[in-house]
């Protein structure tokens, strides 16, 4: 193994694979910290996040999100990045499980949950460097949203199907 770079909250590294097939493949591999996403629902609806993401120059609609600093719990970061990315405070946080982000490149997971009974708060403030506008939508708009394609997140996609799937059909 051969580390690439080493940052505060990431490591690329390249190594020698060997595959399940016993052919062996020099790969780049990302290994960040892990992180978190929550989707906030009060009754009939969420809050999503429009925020600008400089890596492809766009606005996404987006759940709020944001990495485990070392020695955090999942659900203390989800609780920490509801306050700072909606100034909302959930009273209930349901865990919905993790998944693998990309897979094919890095071993990031990002752990999922619902939060529910939200309170206003401002215990903690939002970073500096995010641009972001905090906007409570119905859930029926944001089942749209997905199948018209604006809202395009894989996140949030998942928590939208995780925490609201079952309470809509929005496939057909």
């Amino acid at each position: 193994m051969t580390e690439i770079y080493r940052g505060p909250r990431l490591r690329i590294e390249k190594s020698i694979f060997r595959l399940p097939n016993g052919t062996e493949k020099e790969r780049i591999v990302v290994r960040p910290l892990d992180a978190v996403a929550v989707l906030p629902v009060e009754g009939e609806y969420c809050y999503l996040l429009r925020q600008y993401r400089f890596a492809i120059d766009a606005y996404l609609w987006e759940a709020p999100a944001g990495t485990i600093d070392p020695g955090e719990e999942p659900q203390e970061t989800a609780h920490r990045e509801m306050i700072e990315e909606t100034g909302l405070c959930p009273s209930r946080l349901i865990p919905r499980g993790f998944i693998y982000t990309t897979p094919g490149f890095t071993t990031e997971r990002l752990h999922l949950f619902e939060a529910r009974d939200l309170v206003p708060s401002s215990e903690y403030e939002r970073d500096e460097d995010e641009e972001i506008e905090v906007v409570r939508l119905p859930q029926k708009e944001i089942h749209r949203m997905i199948k018209a394609g604006q809202i395009c997140d894989a996140k949030t996609i998942c928590l939208v199907h995780l925490c609201l799937g079952s309470t809509l059909n929005y496939m057909l």
